[in-house]
């Protein structure tokens, strides 16, 4: 049997008459890296800040840690890290005294708060920068600091709203790493970011678009169960206009650009290879290469919130 250290049913936050999040309901398990995707305003962080017991939801149910998030916010707040978007680090202290702060916030002390303190710096691979200022890290630096606080106090739930916005991609590979490493020892991470290749670390997925979940699985199941029909990548030129021209056919479930080419997604029983050869013959659109390709999860991303615009 599963063990679930997240439960959210029908949760629901407004703002006046604004509805941030939409009766959602999901479950996450011990040791999971559960990927909560979407664009901005979708509801990511809104749902990141109830489930951390820092904003009440108007209504609805759900558990953290065991812990209710209707009455028990502060008991979610000390079983959790937690890393925000901006890190929530002081800049006027150097890593070892922002360690030694969060630490205290968590309620260690004496030796055991100075064991972690070493064990979380060399996890983290910050040896050598305990006297260094946190204002004059590099942003990759300040990110590993930032989870370092996070999880000096063990948490078994690990919550990181968007924590790699304007990491450079290096960093944001060794983050992966960390967080990998801490699932394998039982640390159950929910992320929320809107980067597609970060999606692919995440062992399940759930797509929030306007405050609702509109699709919820394995990275493969999404691709599976939208796209089954699979992607046709083109090479064209001129690009847009062969695009205004896609969008008006009816034998075309999608299309949008990707890169310097054209994703595009034709309705079941559709020769689509042939009908974008004719299409772009008869316009003077220069084909220069067509091919089915796997479809990744930005073609997932883009064909859900196309469907739900078109509804």
């Amino acid at each position: 049997m599963p063990i679930f250290v997240v439960e959210v049913e029908n949760l629901v936050r407004k703002f006046d008459r604004f509805i941030a999040v939409d009766h959602i309901h999901f479950q996450v398990e011990k040791g999971e890296i559960f990927g909560f995707l979407g664009p901005n305003g979708a509801g990511k962080s809104t749902t990141i800040r109830m489930l951390c017991g820092l904003l009440l939801p108007t209504s609805g149910k759900g558990k953290v840690a065991g812990f209710d998030i209707m009455k028990e916010p502060e008991k979610i707040k000390q079983a959790i890290g937690y890393v925000s978007q901006k890190f929530s680090l002081y800049d006027d202290l150097t890593v070892a005294e922002n360690l030694r702060f969060f630490g205290g916030i968590y309620g260690l002390s004496g030796s055991f708060q100075k064991k972690r303190e070493h064990e979380v710096l060399e996890m983290i691979s910050l040896q050598g920068f305990q006297e260094r200022p946190t204002r004059t890290l590099p942003v990759g630096l300040k990110q590993r600091l930032a989870l370092g606080c996070a999880i000096l106090h063990a948490p078994s739930i690990l919550f990181l709203d968007e924590p790699t916005s304007g990491v450079d991609p290096i960093s944001r590979r060794n983050f992966w790493s960390l967080i990998q490493e801490m699932g394998e020892k039982g640390v159950t991470t929910f992320v929320t970011t809107h980067y597609m290749d970060e999606a692919e670390y995440c062992g399940r997925l759930a797509l929030i678009y306007q405050g609702k979940i509109i699709a919820l699985g394995t990275p493969s199941e999404l691709k599976l169960k939208t796209l089954s029909q699979g992607v046709l990548e083109v090479e064209c030129d001129p690009l847009v206009p062969a695009l205004d021209l896609l969008k008006k056919e009816f034998w075309v479930s999608e299309s949008a650009v990707f890169g310097d080419g054209l994703h595009v997604i034709g309705k079941e029983g559709v020769d689509l290879d042939r009908e974008i050869q004719i299409l772009f013959q008869k316009h003077g659109i220069l084909l220069k290469r067509v091919g089915t390709i796997r479809p990744s999860l930005e073609d997932v991303f883009v064909s859900l919130i196309e469907k739900e615009e078109k509804e």
